[in-house]
């Protein structure tokens, strides 16, 4: 079955006043809901009323980060929620970026590759219901047993960027999530995570916006890459996918604390290989690029630049086209 996600909640709407918009996702054929975790709502509250306002949805997180919870804690709540939507949660982890984990929580951001690693290991031992009591390299457990009983543990996928990330996500997890990245780079990480088995699940969050006028979505997008690409961790996933001629400029810019002179450095090219953008039957023509290039499950985040995002979810549906 191909999957197709979307992005929960709608910015701007008030949680308890959002069952209609998920049943109506679930009504237009998106066979997944997922949430994110930065500066909105937390990544579990929306996948909690997800779970029974649209009971028989997928539903995951792109991404929890590793540090801003303990490992008991994300343990204890991954397994709540699977236990509350059997076979139904995925449980998306990764190591985020300093802004989030060190600037915005203030911890140490710090061996990301290894604090990923020894979570995933912990979060595998900890499903089972074993007492764990076991020094990682980056925290130690002592003596933890998981008092939420699993009939089937959720599944594990780690949001990578780079090489390491990306084999650590095929070795340790059951797949990798994808983010901020082109339809045509999707070829050149997918087999690094498929090193370890073709069985392994790759999901892409992948930013869209139906707007048939390029230069309103290029002007506004460019704001947003601006403040992604800029991160440290993204810029170096950028330079290593071969963008350090085409971003070069926005880099120095944005050093030089010229963050207005940054967007408007970014080509338009770049605009368009990182935001689906143009009419809602290019839009999915776009988004097909990346599951024919090895993306399992399209995972959509409405860009609201000129549209209406409730509207954009129904124009992007698998069942708009049919």
């Amino acid at each position: 079955m191909q999957r197709y996600g979307m992005t929960i909640p709608l910015d701007g709407v008030p949680l308890h006043a959002q069952r209609e918009y998920f049943e109506e996702l679930a009504a237009l054929g998106y066979t997944d809901l997922w949430t994110s975790e930065a500066g909105g709502t937390d990544g579990f509250t929306p996948l909690a009323l997800a779970s029974t306002w649209a009971p028989a949805q997928r539903l995951g997180c792109a991404i929890f980060p590793a540090y801003t919870r303990g490992p008991a804690l994300l343990a204890m709540s991954a397994a709540s929620l699977a236990q509350a939507a059997p076979g139904r949660f995925v449980l998306g982890v990764g190591s985020s970026s300093n802004v989030i984990v060190q600037n915005w929580n203030g911890i140490p951001f710090e061996k990301p590759y290894q604090k990923t690693r020894d979570l995933v290991r912990f979060l595998r031992r900890a499903f089972t219901g074993e007492k764990v009591s076991e020094a990682y390299e980056t925290f130690e457990i002592k003596n933890f047993r998981l008092g939420v009983r699993l009939d089937e543990p959720p599944k594990i996928l780690v949001a990578a960027l780079r090489q390491g990330m990306l084999r650590l996500a095929g070795r340790e997890g059951d797949g990798a999530i994808l983010n901020w990245l082109s339809a045509d780079d999707v070829k050149r990480v997918v087999p690094l995570v498929k090193e370890s088995g073709d069985d392994k699940e790759i999901v892409a969050r992948i930013f869209v916006c139906p707007n048939p006028d390029t230069d309103q979505v290029r002007q506004m997008a460019r704001f947003a890459v601006n403040a992604y690409l800029n991160v440290p961790v993204y810029a170096a996933y950028h330079e290593w996918l071969g963008r350090t001629r085409s971003l070069r400029e926005m880099w120095d810019k944005w050093s030089g604390g010229d963050r207005r002179g940054a967007a408007a450095a970014i080509p338009d090219e770049v605009v368009d290989e990182l935001i689906v953008h143009g009419t809602p039957e290019e839009c999915r023509a776009h988004i097909q690029r990346y599951v024919d290039n090895g993306v399992d499950t399209p995972a959509l985040s409405i860009m609201p630049l000129g549209v209406d995002p409730r509207q954009a979810a129904r124009d992007l549906a698998p069942t708009a086209g049919s």
